[in-house]
């Protein structure tokens, strides 16, 4: 399949595609955890573990789970209300708070951040509404998403809390990742009617972003997180479909390399001792990390 791209182009130039590629194969699946509550998001620590975003199917409650390459399982931070999207800077793991129903109808989310070394958690800034995703720009800032409500679109939060509409063309934002070659924030939307990836220009977020679509109905897709691979290329979730996309930035092709993966929430590759650098972990709301690697 191919995607076709609207708006204005990025940083390379995009060209039109006969097809996905020769290398659209399925990928091979093994679940490597389960028996979590919901999880939201997973990041790599470095240190051999990766932390998870569990839910609370209750609300409230919620918690960063670790689990290291070995299968242990330990709490990295307990009592987090609404863990959203997780985002690592040295020593420090960055997520979000008040990604739940209670958030949405409240002020109450924030981004807080986990001392790896001590444990100690603090709040970078707050007064945030159902924060999702996350990212980090190269000047320090945070973008946060939000993929319900009214006001379903980015925020910019500076270092000291401060907090703009970022890239405010974008509705029903979720998943959040920075691409140092194109210099572009990657946003994927879970709810318009047409599933997209808008790479937003940093220095000029007021701009009309290039979009790449996604074939599927959007809200039937729920695209959710995405990352980039080593290869440069866009791995995006697919929440409802309950599959995997792969996106190629600069001609817009589109492979499904991943599918029976129901409520998949998250997707990176592995990092630190213990984990597969070249393959997919992928997390769900049905409490499991899936591995997605080539045959």
């Amino acid at each position: 399949m191919v995607a076709a791209v609207a708006g204005a182009a990025l940083t390379l130039p995009v060209m039109p595609s006969a097809g996905a590629g020769t290398d659209c194969v399925p990928w091979t699946k093994q679940q490597v955890a389960q028996g979590f509550g919901p999880l939201e998001n997973l990041a790599f620590d470095g240190r051999g573990g990766v932390l998870l975003s569990q839910q609370s199917v209750a609300g409230g409650g919620g918690s960063l789970q670790r689990l290291g390459a070995d299968g242990s399982r330990s709490v990295a931070a307990a009592d987090v209300d609404g863990p959203g999207a997780v985002v690592i800077g040295g020593a420090t793991a960055y997520f979000t708070t008040g990604n739940s129903v209670a958030g949405l109808l409240s002020d109450t989310g924030t981004i807080s951040a986990l001392d790896l070394d001590t444990g100690a958690v603090r709040t970078v800034a707050s007064g945030l509404t159902m924060p999702n995703g996350l990212a980090r720009l190269p000047g320090g800032d945070f973008v946060v998403s939000r993929d319900l409500g009214p006001r379903a679109v980015l925020t910019r939060v500076t270092a000291d809390g401060t907090r703009t509409p970022f890239a405010t063309s974008i509705t029903s934002t979720n998943g959040l990742v920075y691409s140092p070659r194109h210099d572009r924030l990657f946003v994927s939307t879970s709810f318009d009617p047409t599933t997209t990836v808008a790479a937003v220009d940093i220095s000029d977020p007021s701009a009309p972003p290039a979009r790449l679509e996604v074939p599927g109905y959007g809200p039937a897709n729920s695209a959710d997180d995405l990352t980039i691979g080593p290869d440069g290329r866009i791995y995006l979730a697919l929440n409802a479909a309950g599959a995997i996309d792969r996106i190629d930035q600069d001609t817009g092709a589109v492979c499904t390399i991943a599918d029976g993966l129901p409520l998949t929430s998250s997707v990176r590759f592995g990092a630190g001792r213990g984990w597969d650098v070249d393959a997919i972990y992928a997390t769900s709301f049905l409490g499991t990390v899936t591995r997605i690697a080539r045959a």
